[in-house]
């Protein structure tokens, strides 16, 4: 009788995953390889990674990206558009902000 396999893929490649090559996070299966770091690429581990709307980070980027910002509501997408704009402003300079006259005697 023939290995008849499975019928789960991996999230990551698309890819059949087999018994002895499947790795389950957060209710998704995943071949040992293809569970990596969404920002570096490294490989993780059950015990050393971290997921944001189903994007997998290694501790130290996720807690790079979203810690940070002391939300979880912002990706890292929305990290470089801050960023970016802010440089915009700052090389704009900043307003100046006129002093009050002070009153005239008599008035």
């Amino acid at each position: 009788m023939a290995f008849a396999g499975t019928t789960q893929k991996c999230m990551a490649c698309d890819k059949t995953v087999y018994l002895v090559d499947k790795l389950t996070a957060d209710n998704r299966v995943y071949h040992k390889a293809c569970f990596r770091c969404h920002h570096c690429k490294g490989t993780l581990k059950l015990g050393n990674y971290n997921s944001f709307e189903g994007v997998l980070y290694c501790r130290p980027h996720f807690d790079q990206l979203f810690k940070r910002t002391g939300s979880l509501e912002k990706s890292f997408e929305d990290l470089v558009d801050f960023f970016k704009f802010n440089f915009q402003l700052s090389s704009i300079g900043t307003p100046k902000i006129a002093k009050p006259e002070k009153p005239v005697d008599g008035e």
